[in-house]
């Protein structure tokens, strides 16, 4: 499935955090998410589309439908990797509309750009930045959104405070992430799917196996749609709401600077 990435800055030496479930340095964890999407860069469209037999593209569409965004507004995309919500955004906020796209990956950065070149679409920025340091001034953008990305974070509530930072006040946060399996049944059967088939088809497509394996890991190492909620919350912004897709695989948070 699809996991746009995005890493957080080094910490303390002696900070630890994981890395799928591994426990790794702090300071390291950025480093090996780079790692991670450097190797799957160029096919890592083709493998969402794969793994998720199409579906992540209707949760992304859901995103927009949500976020609804006025014609002409700045959209700061975290995580942005090759583009998928920054088009989507263009299609529906129109012409005059400007996207910021943040990765802290330079290849993913690059597969987007190219992409968008390639479709001759203009009013896009791309920049390699980290989430925990975005490199825009205070107040800058009207909307920030992050897809399957918040959770290759090292340090998430940083990264969450960085969003409130940037956005205007009434700004608009949506975050699409895998999340916890709410139906009985599907849970188990998504389990298996995960670890049995996903690591097999990244490395039969991408030729990265162990990159998938971390990514399915990453999952379900991610907090609950609950736990994340109160980490928005905790963060400064307000009015917090959840919308699961597909029975829980995937979960939309909505929150406002306000």
């Amino acid at each position: 499935m699809d996991s746009n990435d995005t890493a957080g800055s080094a910490g303390a030496p002696d900070e630890e955090t994981h890395f799928g479930f591994t426990r790794v340095a702090a300071g390291d964890k950025a480093r090996r998410v780079r790692g991670v999407f450097d190797a799957v860069a160029k096919r890592y469209d083709v493998m969402n589309d794969l793994m998720s037999g199409g579906v992540h593209r209707l949760w992304k569409a859901a995103l927009i439908d949500w976020l609804n965004p006025p014609p002409g507004s700045h959209l700061l995309d975290v995580a942005g990797g090759t583009g998928d919500i920054a088009f989507r955004f263009q299609d529906r906020a129109g012409p005059q509309a400007r996207v910021t796209v943040v990765d802290i990956n330079a290849e993913m950065v690059a597969v987007g750009r190219d992409r968008a070149l390639d479709r001759g679409r203009s009013g896009l920025d791309w920049v390699v930045g980290d989430a925990e340091a975005l490199p825009l001034p205070d107040a800058a953008v009207d909307h920030v959104t992050i897809a399957f990305g918040i959770r290759n974070v090292t340090r998430i509530p940083k990264a969450l405070a960085e969003i409130r930072r940037v956005l205007k006040p009434g700004g608009r946060f949506l975050c699409l992430e895998f999340s916890k399996v709410v139906v009985p049944g599907l849970d188990q059967l998504y389990e298996r799917y995960s670890f049995a088939v996903i690591p097999r088809i990244g490395q039969l497509v991408a030729g990265d196996g162990a990159a998938y394996q971390y990514l399915v890991e990453s999952i379900r190492r991610f907090p609950d749609q609950d736990s994340f909620a109160r980490m928005i919350g905790e963060a400064g912004l307000g009015r917090v709401q959840v919308r699961n897709l597909t029975g829980g695989i995937a979960a939309l948070h909505s929150a406002w600077r306000l």
